[in-house]
Parts: structure tokens; C-alpha cells; sequence
């Protein structure tokens, strides 16, 4: 089973925050369209006949196309590769996006899950953060949403300067009062080279609390909890029945296959990704030529990511798997370098499966950097 990552580099407006590629022009999208269906043509050989279960797009926005457009490349999908009977189809949308023509559109589609980036129902929040959407927006196209489907994921962020705990449980409270399935929430992160960043160097804008975002991710995890959602990765929550089976894929090591500027791909054994530049990319497209890097995994390489993404899940790391894949060595050093951890409750082994604590989950990112390999000989 594999799934298919499809990129959409378009927004309305840049978000502040972002560093995602994307392109506020849409003066190539009928040209770039077409360069994506010819790259699923291309590229149907590379996932070993395997079947696709999960079709997503991401963004940019991917709602800012039409449903005939959405359509045409769950078309192309269909048409290269064999697909599962009910694949989880995603989209990606923005609240202003979603009107009730839209959702009725998209409802009869393939399309059968969908990812609202609300981010806050706060106005000064929206302003911040520079959302396309404003709070009324954000409520209305959840209030249409759940009218025509019922699997439905709803983006918020936390650690948002001025956003008291308050607010942020109101923000998760109105997210639940829809009856949604699915909950993505990140903490707001400044990244280089975005406009966020530039704002906080200025003073115009406060910089991020890390504290104040790790209080904020423990009510997360506590109000979701109550509201019988599973925190079966760091930045996702479910319902039972409801992870999203792409983001499982992805933290489960499974192949993918991205398509479009800037998409990621994984073989199991290798990693690729396609040029961050419409242009460019539009016309190695048009030359029948992929305009792609690719990188093979050391078992080193290999390790650390297991190791990475294990720990952010519910499913944690396999020590057993650990020595079988990697060998003993690996084994050793893993056990050798969490022990410190598990005396300070941030990890925990249960089952011979190495797992952070509830105490351990916001850093788990941290804590796996510590248990990486370095330069084994």
C-alpha cells in the first residue's frame, strides 16, 4: 500500500508563519495543472505496482482550484495506478475557500475527507498570522462542512502571542462543539526568511512563548483527551476510526509518492524531491524530464528517521525492530542513550517498545535528536 502526496503551490496571500513553497500568482495554474497530471503519467512505474490507498493535496491551497480541476487529477491517479476501492481522498482547504456551492461540489466528488486550516477563531489571531479567512469565515465553512461530510479535520495553532490559555481553550472548545473527527494542531514556529520572523526582529510583533506553547500543548492533549480523541502522533489527534490514514502512512515508514514543485517522495529505501520552482518546473515537465533530486539512505540515515518518527507516535520504537533492521549495535546504543531519559520519566519501554511519556511528548523532537547515530563506523 502506498499513497500519493499532490502539491498545490497557490495562495490567495502569504501567511506570515509560512515557509511551505507556494506562489501568490496564478497566472501559470492551467499550465502547471497540466504539468502535474503529465508528472503522474511519468512517474506511474515508481512505486513497484503498488496499490495507492491515500490521495492528498496539500499546499499552498489546494482549495483555491475548482472541483473540475480537483477532478481531473484524481482522474490521472486513477488512470496510472491501481487504487483501493475507498482510498481516503484529502483536501486541503481554507475557510474562505468553502462556500456552500464549493462543499456541495466537492461533496460529490471523490473527495471524502477534508482538512480545514482554521488556526484560531480569534480575529486578532487571523491578523497576526496574515489568514486569508477571518473568525465568522472559519465558523461558517465548519457549519456547511459537517453538513455534507463526515470526516472532517480541523487545523489549529497554539503559542500565539497574546492568545491567553483562555482563548486557546475557547479555540479547541468551538473546534469539538462541530463534532469533528480530527484535530492537526501545531505550535506556531519562527522560521527564517518569513515574515514572522522579520516582524519579531523588528518588535513589532512579540516573540513565541516556548513555555508559554508547551502550557498550551498540555491543555491540548488534556481537553482532547476528555473529549475521547487518541494523540496517536505529536501534532495529530483522532477519533477511533479517524486517523488520518496518510499521516499514518507517512509516521508508519510506508511509500509515497509526491507530485508537483517542491512535493517529497519516499521508496522506503530512497528520498526525492521535485524542484522548488514553478517555472523550472513547468518546463522539465514539458520536456518529458523529471526535475527531481534523489538521496539513498545510509542505515544510519535510516535509523535516525525510524527513530525520529517512532517516537512522535503511539507506536513508538521497536527495540526488536531495531536489532533486526539495524543490527545489534544500534540496538545497544539505543537502550545505552535513552536511559537517562527513562530515569528523568520522558521515555518509557513497554512491551520492548521504547515510547515518550505524556510528560515527554512535546519534546520529543529533542529527545530524538539525542538518540541519533553519529559516524558509526
Amino acid at each position: 500500500m502506498a499513497g500519493i502526496y499532490i502539491h498545490i503551490p497557490f495562495c490567495k496571500q502569504a501567511c506570515y508563519y509560512c515557509n511551505f513553497y507556494f506562489s501568490t500568482s496564478l497566472k501559470k495554474k492551467d499550465e502547471l495543472l497540466d504539468c502535474l497530471i503529465q508528472e503522474i503519467d511519468l512517474r506511474k512505474s515508481e512505486l513497484n505496482n503498488d496499490t495507492i490507498e491515500t490521495i492528498y493535496f496539500g499546499g499552498g491551497t489546494p482549495s483555491i482550484l475548482s472541483t473540475q480541476e480537483i477532478n481531473r487529477l484524481i482522474d490521472a491517479v486513477y488512470s496510472n495506478f491501481n487504487v483501493v476501492e475507498n482510498p481516503e481522498i484529502t483536501l486541503e482547504a481554507n475557510p474562505d475557500d468553502l462556500s456552500e456551492e464549493k462543499i456541495i461540489e466537492l461533496s460529490k466528488s471523490k473527495i471524502n475527507r477534508l482538512s480545514i486550516g482554521v488556526q484560531s477563531f480569534f480575529e486578532h489571531d487571523l491578523k497576526l498570522m496574515n489568514r486569508a479567512h477571518n473568525a465568522d469565515e472559519a465558523i461558517k465553512s465548519l457549519q456547511l462542512a459537517t453538513q455534507y461530510f463526515s470526516n472532517i479535520s480541523v487545523d489549529l495553532i497554539y503559542g500565539i502571542p497574546d492568545c491567553t490559555n483562555e482563548q486557546w481553550r475557547t479555540n479547541i472548545q468551538t473546534a469539538l462543539s462541530f463534532g469533528v473527527s480530527h484535530i492537526s494542531s501545531y505550535a506556531l514556529t519562527v522560521e527564517p526568511e518569513t515574515a514572522l520572523a522579520s516582524f519579531i526582529k523588528k518588535g513589532v510583533i512579540k516573540n513565541v512563548d516556548d513555555d508559554k506553547a508547551e502550557e498550551q500543548f498540555v491543555i491540548l492533549t488534556d481537553e482532547l483527551n476528555k473529549a475521547d480523541f487518541i494523540h496517536y502522533e505529536l501534532s495529530n489527534f483522532g477519533k477511533e476510526g479517524f486517523f488520518s490514514k496518510n499521516n499514518s502512512a507517512y509516521w508508519l515508514g510506508k511509500s509515497y509518492l509526491g507530485i508537483g514543485p517542491a512535493a517529497h517522495s519516499f521508496n522506503g529505501k530512497q528520498r526525492s524531491w521535485n524542484v522548488q520552482n514553478n517555472a523550472i518546473y513547468i518546463k522539465k515537465i514539458n520536456q518529458k524530464e523529471l526535475p527531481i533530486q534523489r538521496e539513498t539512505l545510509s542505515v544510519t540515515d535510516s535509523y535516525n528517521e525510524y527513530v525520529m518518527t517512532g517516537l512522535r507516535t503511539i507506536w513508538g520504537v521497536s527495540l526488536s525492530k531495531i536489532e533486526r533492521d539495524f543490527g545489534e549495535n544500534y540496538s545497544k546504543y539505543l537502550q545505552m542513550q535513552s536511559k537517562k531519559f527513562i530515569k528523568q520519566e520522558l521515555l518509557y519501554i513497554e512491551n520492548d517498545v521504547l515510547k515518550t511519556t505524556k510528560k515527554g511528548k512535546f519534546l520529543s523532537d529533542g529527545l530524538a535528536s539525542d538518540l541519533f547515530m553519529l559516524n558509526l563506523a
